[in-house]
């Protein structure tokens, strides 16, 4: 038998996350109806530490959040798994303390930072921001972090910084999902990298987060750091980070590399632009029962369209 190693696959090989999850999301024609037994089985989350936040109007969405036990038990955390309940199933393997995360490239005061020591920099802040899925489902979740510019800042970017690279942990102890696979994902190149050009990791929306619904995050959603991006597909929003690296060069990114025929640079929410294999224009917001039309920029256009005046966004989806 041929065992094919992840050098070797290449990207039309790689098995489409839709297509893995169909199986689920088919139940008399209606995807919303997918969702309902699963919830009702599935374990709700323990409440994690309690992390205290003010929470920010100005930033964010005035909506309903999403049910707590649904946002920690249906996730995309490849690291933990393909399917939809790994994360939550397996969490227990990943130890967010002791934890540190380097940040450096072209910044003049580079500095690895304990994430306790983290928490204290800067003031938290509560902010409700819609998380859209490149699959066709969305959560509104009360995030808790400070703005990611504030810690930029605090390194002083050099004039050769451009981009921002998010590097999560490689560990196959804590992750199992990075082990060797036979099962169609073995194609994705550890550990997983996303990137922001600067101003884009600047702008005030992008939150650099540490808990959610009033605690620390659960290690299913990101524990113990990742960033928030709320105008981008949730892919954007790297999870477990170690290392935030300030860059000359636009960074290869995880799916970019995986399919890039499929997954850009960019990944802003765009209802214009289909995914090659199915239309981005609907999403189902996970605990109600019809579609609704996604949004441009999911709903932040007025504050990120100037990010990307002159720009064609059907090129650089």
């Amino acid at each position: 038998m041929l065992i094919k190693r992840a050098p070797m696959f290449k990207a039309s090989e790689i098995t489409d996350p839709k297509l893995y999850f169909s199986r689920r999301e088919f139940i008399a024609g209606a995807a919303a109806l997918a969702l309902l037994p699963r919830e009702a089985e599935a374990a709700a989350a323990p409440a994690g530490p309690p992390l205290k936040a003010t929470r920010n109007e100005t930033f964010g969405v005035k909506e309903a959040a999403t049910k707590f036990e649904s946002a920690t038990t249906y996730n995309n955390f490849y690291e933990f798994g393909p399917d939809k309940d790994d994360p939550a199933r397996l969490a227990r393997t990943l130890r967010p303390r002791p934890w540190t995360v380097q940040v450096d490239g072209h910044v003049a005061k580079p500095k690895t930072y304990d994430i306790d020591e983290l928490l204290k920099l800067f003031p938290l802040e509560e902010r409700v921001y819609p998380l859209r899925c490149v699959e066709g489902w969305s959560m509104v979740i009360p995030w808790i972090g400070f703005p990611l510019h504030s810690l930029l800042k605090r390194v002083e970017p050099t004039g050769q910084a451009k981009f921002v690279e998010f590097t999560t942990l490689l560990d196959p102890e804590q992750f199992p999902g990075q082990k060797p696979s036979l099962f169609g994902l073995s194609g994705i190149e550890w550990p997983y990298i996303e990137g922001l050009r600067l101003d884009e990791a600047m702008h005030p929306l992008t939150l650099l987060t540490f808990g959610m619904y009033g605690q620390v995050l659960p290690n299913q959603n990101g524990a113990p750091i990742r960033v928030v991006v709320p105008w981008k597909y949730g892919f954007k929003s790297a999870k477990s980070i170690v290392r935030i690296r300030l860059v000359s060069q636009e960074p290869k990114t995880t799916w970019e590399k995986a399919a890039p025929d499929e997954y850009g640079f960019y990944s802003n929410v765009n209802p214009e632009v289909d995914h090659p294999r199915w239309s981005q224009a609907t999403e189902r917001r996970i605990g109600e029962f019809l579609r609704r039309k996604t949004q441009k920029f999911n709903g932040f256009g007025d504050q990120v369209a100037p990010l990307y005046a002159g720009m064609d966004l059907r090129k650089n989806y």
